[in-house]
């Protein structure tokens, strides 16, 4: 079985987020596009993933919940779990890490968090787009050590990614990495012109990184799960089915 999966969507509780980005409502776009399965990450926080999850049920999407983390090294990395207490119980650990520096919403944007109803529950104190006190490689470990999917994200962006922070893509126990565009390519310091990007082994996929209604769905991709059920009998995602397809995924050897 083929399906169509966006992994990287931001709601309305991340402060570079549309207010009108409720997860109620990225579930009814997703569903309108033919997506089957997807995650909410907004920036270290999964406090609209309870919505996402009620949303997503609805609409008939199967959800996985995670954050966007923001390393110690100013990488965005995806942290997904098909368990939802797992992710808010990741999200608080991520929460106590970061820096004591407080959301100003008229500068920085408004960080609210909702029910399934589009009610605001909340508004999240800290910034959001700083970085937890965990590096990278501490942060794969502990992603995987609960059970999740640990994807860097936009690695061939010039800001926030293992190209922009390190010069390369460094060796790592990534579930895949996610790249704007395939094949990826990134710009040459010497020449200024676009070249090839090698990923390494990784297996490739991209998703919208939707702040934005009209962002969303906008690029998605197909994991092919074979005949492995999607869906456990406990309601979950079945991570091993997303292992699977992920492994089938292109690499940049590929092209």
């Amino acid at each position: 079985m083929i399906i169509k999966c966006d992994f990287h969507i931001h709601s309305c509780v991340s402060p570079c987020g549309d207010l009108s980005m409720s997860p109620s409502y990225i579930a009814e776009v997703l569903a309108e596009k033919g997506v089957k399965l997807a995650a909410l990450t907004d920036h270290n926080t999964a406090l609209n993933c309870p919505a996402f999850a009620a949303a997503c049920k609805k609409f008939g999407i199967a959800a996985l919940y995670g954050m966007e983390v923001q390393s110690q090294e100013e990488v965005h990395v995806l942290s997904l779990f098909s368990d939802l207490q797992t992710a808010l119980d990741f999200s608080n650990e991520i929460y106590d890490m970061l820096p004591p520096i407080m959301n100003n919403p008229e500068k920085t944007g408004d960080q609210v968090y909702v029910d399934e109803n589009d009610d605001i529950l909340g508004e999240v104190e800290k910034y959001l787009i700083t970085s937890a006190d965990l590096s990278i490689d501490d942060l794969e470990k502990r992603i995987h050590a609960l059970g999740g999917l640990c994807i860097p994200a936009h690695v061939d962006r010039p800001a926030f990614s293992l190209m922009s922070q390190f010069g390369f893509i460094p060796e790592g126990n990534y579930d895949a990495v996610e790249v704007t565009r395939i094949p990826p390519v990134t710009t040459d310091p010497y020449t200024n012109k676009q070249v090839p990007l090698d990923t390494l082994h990784y297996h490739l996929t991209t998703s919208s990184d939707a702040h934005y209604p009209e962002h969303i769905a906008r690029r998605p991709f197909d994991l092919d799960i074979g005949d492995i059920p999607l869906i456990k009998k406990d309601g979950t995602v079945n991570l091993d089915a997303v292992r699977e397809g992920l492994s089938k995924r292109p690499t940049s050897a590929s092209f």
